[in-house]
């Protein structure tokens, strides 16, 4: 029989990938870019590591997460931004690593008032960035790592990395986001995508599944601007052809949207109802488990088959549950 090679031929950086998404649920999501900045030192040595998020309409992180350096670092580097060289390369290399020794020399950045101000004070002496856009959304984002020995650059293996690694890394913490959101709000609805947004309407997180909805109704619309109306917190209401349920989410709100259906025409109790009935339960059954009177049943069950065209608990049951349709 064969032996198994006992070497691991795995590459650290699809290791590391796998271990993104698979830990999703095992990180506490507010913990999530921390862990996985740490994670990213085992395949690129640094001594300190920012990642923040915002909109393009802002160049303003809402969100952004530092480890290696003191809280107030970000502040810093946003009270900089003007005289800080390595934006406007960055913007110009989206998706690609952008190291400061290639946009200054050592003699230009050490001299700088870049570097006086907002990296010397901290130690850091390299610098390497990947900014990235969702067009759809209007978010970026922003890796950058930092190191402190000036005698140890960034090499071009590790800009291979990085590059490699920074879709992953917005993509994971995304995911890892919205899983965390589905164990403690309501359910999302077949076909349905979610979004976070402020009082505003500016996304801070957006699933694939809402931003396709939005496009496929609103081909022209603006990224920076969300075209559907926020309900008030705890409301589902229709807009168009589809439907727009908003929970509170501390300052922000979790918006989830779908596509109408049948059942979204009837009343919360109508539903409640017909879930009931759907589950092959009879009308005193109904009305034991809902707290109502046999008859209310009844006759919110006539309401119902009116409501939806249908004439059989039979036909009722596969508009509740499509997917058992033969």
């Amino acid at each position: 029989m064969p032996k198994i090679a006992q070497t691991d031929t795995l590459d650290p950086v699809d290791r590391l990938i796998a271990r993104l998404y698979r830990c999703a649920l095992s990180v506490p999501a507010q913990d999530f870019r921390a862990w996985a900045l740490e994670q990213l030192k085992a395949v690129i040595p640094h001594d300190g590591a920012l990642w923040g998020s915002g909109v393009t309409t802002r160049w303003k992180f809402h969100t952004v997460t530092v480890t290696g350096l003191p809280p107030e670092f970000p502040h810093v580097l946003e009270a900089t931004t003007r005289i800080n060289p390595i934006i406007p390369r960055i913007l110009q290399n989206l998706d690609t690593p952008v190291d400061m020794a290639s946009v200054l020399s050592d003699d230009e950045f050490f001299d700088s008032e870049i570097y006086h101000r907002a990296f010397e004070p901290y130690g850091i002496t390299r610098i390497l960035s990947t900014g990235h856009l969702d067009r759809r959304s209007g978010l970026y984002s922003l890796v950058t790592l930092y190191r402190k020995n000036r005698e140890q650059p960034f090499t071009e293996a590790d800009k291979a990395r990085q590059k490699r690694l920074t879709y992953h890394l917005f993509n994971a913490a995304s995911h890892a986001f919205f899983l965390h959101l589905a164990k403690t709000h309501a359910e999302r609805p077949p076909g349905a995508g979610a979004a976070v947004v402020d009082s505003t309407g500016t996304f801070h997180e957006a699933t694939v599944r809402f931003l396709d909805l939005l496009e496929e109704r609103f081909p022209s619309r603006r990224p920076d601007t969300l075209p559907i109306p926020i309900p008030e917190p705890g409301q589902v209401i229709p807009f168009q052809d589809l439907m727009i349920r908003c929970e509170p989410l501390g300052d922000l709100s979790l918006l989830t949207v779908w596509p109408a259906g049948p059942l979204d025409r009837l009343t919360a109790r109508e539903r409640e109802i017909v879930t009931c009935v759907a589950q092959g339960l009879s009308f005193k059954q109904a009305a034991k488990k809902i707290g109502v009177a046999p008859s209310t049943v009844a006759n919110h069950l006539y309401r119902v088959y009116r409501k939806l065209g249908v004439c059989s608990r039979t036909e009722l049951a596969t508009l509740v549950h499509p997917q058992n349709r033969v």
